[in-house]
């Protein structure tokens, strides 16, 4: 079975298709802003261009990990979690508070997708 990466860097790919199966990296905002939710819009936007550059769409979502800078952003999150996603597709997820990479992340979102 062949293996596809897109936005092959020098430490990591941003997607991976294997088969029918499509895993991002972790995404983090591209120009970070001192809110959880801003930041998670950001996001959401770019997993989106990923899906369809791998040739799926968040209606395909199988799992989804999400990294909180402080757990407090839960229902900050949410609120825009919950407009994105298809109703009735939504995937297995989970979310959990860890120090991400900067201080200037307070969020990154990876997810799983079928093609």
């Amino acid at each position: 079975m062949s293996i596809e990466r897109k936005k092959v860097g020098p430490r990591l790919s941003q997607a991976v298709v294997h088969g029918d199966t499509v895993y991002t990296a972790g995404v983090v905002a591209e120009h970070p802003t001192p809110d959880a939710a801003a930041q998670t819009g950001q996001i959401l936007d770019q997993i989106d261009k990923l899906l369809a550059d791998c040739g799926s769409d968040k209606s395909k979502l199988l799992m989804a990990t999400i990294w909180l800078a402080d757990i407090r952003y839960f229902e900050e999150i949410n609120s825009v979690w919950d407009k994105w996603v298809v109703p009735g597709q939504t995937p297995a997820r989970a979310c959990v508070e860890a120090r991400l990479a900067h201080p200037k992340y307070l969020v990154e979102i990876r997810v799983v997708a079928a093609r």
